[in-house]
């Protein structure tokens, strides 16, 4: 498999649409993050710093949602119409993680 993830084996197909929403959110994240750099290295403030961490922070929140909407209707569903119960398992032992 081309592309696989290393620790599943598993892909997703998205579409072009798809990949340039999640793109662009992720392209956006990192500019906050570099921007958090920038101000530690400026020694901003801390509770500047703090502010922005924060809204980084909802940013991937964001992008989890979004990611996570995307697979229970098309990976989820896909499987268990295909009769992968496994997949069930698999979403929830995801929600587990999410919600530390």
């Amino acid at each position: 498999m081309e592309n696989a993830c290393e620790c599943c084996g598993k892909t997703k197909i998205r579409s072009e649409e798809e990949y340039k929403r999640l793109i662009h959110r992720l392209n956006r994240i990192e500019g906050q993050v570099r921007g958090i750099r920038g101000m530690v290295e400026q020694s901003a403030y801390c509770t500047d710093i703090l502010v922005q961490v924060s809204a980084v922070t909802a940013a991937l929140n964001a992008f989890n949602r979004e990611l996570l909407a995307t697979h229970i209707r098309t990976c989820v569903s896909d499987d268990i119409r295909a009769g992968k119960d496994e997949t069930v398992d698999e979403l929830v032992s995801v929600l587990q993680k999410l919600m530390k």
